[in-house]
C-alpha cells in the first residue's frame, strides 16, 4: 500500500414525515408497524418507505471497492480507541504490502465499540473499549485508501446473556446460563430474536462506513463442560438430526442473514460485503466438528469465507506432522489446497441446487494466518512461510491474526 497524502482534516418536508408518523401511531397504538389495517394502509406504506431511504447509507461516504487480493491486519476495539497504539498500525499498512485493517465492531465481551444512538441498539452497547471517533477515523482510512472491515462476535455475547438470560445456552442440569472454561456465556444458535440484533448491528455498522462485516464465532460453543449443556431453541432440529443438526441450525442463521442483507443492499451503489470465520478443520474436515460449521453449508451465504488455519492450533500427529506449529508452509499449503478442492467438488456437485452456486468460488477463500507465538516462536520466516503457502495453493488474499495488534513488519513486503 503506496503512503497517500491526506487532507487534513416521494416526502419532501422531513416535518410532514414526522406528523403522519405521530398522527398515526396515536391513531393506532404502539402496534402500528406491525399491524396491517384498511384504513390508511397506503399512508403508513409511504412513510415507511421514506423512513427506509432516510435509514440508507449516506452518499458522502467514501466507501472503498474490496481489493482483489486483501491483505488485511486486525486491530481490537481498546486499540482502534487508542490514537497512538492506531497510528502505528496504520503507518505499517502504509509502508508494506498491506491495504485493509479489521477492526471490531463487537468484541468477546459484546461490547459495541462505537456510540450510536440507534433505537434498536440502545442498552445493549456493553461496557468494554470503545473508539469515540469511530467514524472519523473509519473517514481517515477510506482517504489512505485502505479498506476497512468490521468484526462483529457474534454468539459469544456475555453481555447480552446477562440482559437476555433466554436466549443464552443454558445447562442441561439446572436451566442457568452455560458458560466455557474462561467464563463466557453464548447465545443459542436458534435464538431468532437475537438474529435481529445482530442483522441490525451490520447495517449499522455499515452506514457508519466499514465496507464489509465480518462474522466470527458463528458457530455453537465448545471448551466448556459439553456434559451438562443444552440447547433449548435448536433442541428439536439436533434431537431429529443428531449427526448434523447443529450444521443444519447453523445454516438457517446464515440463510436469514444473508436474505436480510440482501434487502438492506438493493438499490445501493456500495452494498455491504460479508465475510464469515470458520475453524481451520473446515478445509480438512467434512463433519461439523461439533460446533455446526461445515464448509459448504457457509459457501452460499457469504462473499468471502475465512478459515483460521493457525499452525498451532492443529493436533499434535495431524498429516503426519508429530508438531504441525513447526510446519507453517507445509501446513497452510496442505489445509487451503483442501479448501480450493472443497469448493471446486461444490461447485462440479450435481446434486447441489445452481442457485447455492451463484457466489461460489475458490476466490472466496480468504484465510487468517498466524502472526503470534503460541507453541513455537513466530518471526518473519514463519509468517512469510504462510503467506507463500496460501499463494501457492491458488489464492491471493489472506488475514494476519495477533490478539496483540503487534505484527512481524520483517514478513512483510513493503509498500510497491
Amino acid at each position: 500500500m503506496k503512503k497517500k497524502k491526506t487532507n487534513k482534516i416521494l416526502i419532501t418536508s422531513p416535518f410532514l414525515v414526522i406528523f403522519l408518523i405521530l398522527f398515526i401511531s396515536f391513531s393506532y397504538g404502539p402496534d402500528i408497524f406491525s399491524t396491517t389495517y384498511d384504513t390508511g394502509e397506503n399512508i403508513i406504506s409511504d412513510v415507511m418507505e421514506e423512513i427506509k431511504e432516510e435509514k440508507k447509507p449516506q452518499s458522502n461516504i467514501k466507501y472503498v471497492k474490496t481489493p482483489e487480493s486483501v491483505k488485511t491486519i486486525y486491530m481490537s476495539a481498546c486499540v482502534a480507541g487508542t490514537k497512538n497504539f492506531r497510528n502505528d498500525l496504520v503507518e505499517l499498512i502504509e509502508e508494506t504490502e498491506l491495504n485493509s485493517i479489521i477492526i471490531d465492531i463487537k468484541d468477546f465481551t459484546g461490547t459495541i465499540s462505537f456510540d450510536t444512538d440507534n433505537p434498536e441498539l440502545l442498552g445493549v452497547s456493553g461496557t468494554g473499549c470503545k473508539s469515540a471517533d469511530m467514524k472519523e477515523f473509519v473517514a481517515e482510512l477510506h482517504e489512505k485508501g485502505i479498506y476497512v472491515i468490521g468484526r462483529v462476535t457474534v454468539f459469544q455475547d456475555p453481555f447480552f446473556t446477562s440482559i437476555r438470560p433466554d436466549l443464552a445456552v443454558k445447562k442441561e442440569s439446572d436451566g442457568s446460563v452455560w458458560e466455557d472454561y474462561k467464563g463466557i456465556s453464548f447465545i443459542e444458535v436458534g435464538a431468532k430474536d437475537y438474529w435481529k440484533y445482530i442483522l441490525e448491528l451490520s447495517k449499522e455498522s455499515h452506514k457508519l462506513g466499514f465496507d464489509e462485516i465480518n462474522f466470527d464465532y458463528v458457530r455453537f460453543p465448545s471448551d466448556g463442560n459439553m456434559k451438562d449443556i443444552a440447547f433449548p431453541f435448536s433442541k428439536e432440529i439436533i434431537i431429529k438430526d443428531p449427526d448434523n443438526g447443529k450444521a443444519v441450525a447453523l445454516e438457517e442463521f446464515f440463510e436469514w442473514l444473508d436474505s436480510g442483507i440482501k434487502d438492506y443492499n438493493d438499490g445501493l451503489d456500495n452494498p455491504m460485503i460479508t465475510s464469515a470465520d470458520l475453524f481451520g478443520m473446515v478445509t480438512t474436515n467434512k463433519d461439523d466438528l461439533n460446533i455446526g460449521q461445515v464448509l459448504e453449508r457457509a459457501l452460499p451465504y457469504f462473499d468471502y469465507v475465512a478459515p483460521m488455519v493457525y499452525p498451532s492450533h492443529y493436533p499434535d500427529g495431524f498429516n503426519g506432522w508429530s508438531d504441525p506449529n513447526k510446519y507453517p508452509y507445509e501446513l497452510i499449503k496442505f489445509v487451503m489446497e483442501g479448501g480450493v478442492e472443497r469448493v471446486e467438488d461444490f461447485l462440479a456437485s450435481t446434486s447441489t441446487p445452481e442457485s447455492k452456486k451463484e457466489r461460489v468460488s475458490t476466490d472466496q477463500l480468504r484465510p487468517w494466518l498466524q502472526d503470534f507465538d503460541y507453541g513455537g516462536n513466530y518471526g518473519p520466516k514463519e509468517v512469510r512461510d504462510q503467506i507463500n503457502a496460501t499463494y501457492d495453493a491458488g489464492l491471493d488474499s489472506w488475514m494476519l491474526w495477533a490478539a496483540s495488534n503487534r505484527y512481524t513488519r520483517a514478513g512483510l513486503n513493503d509498500a510497491e
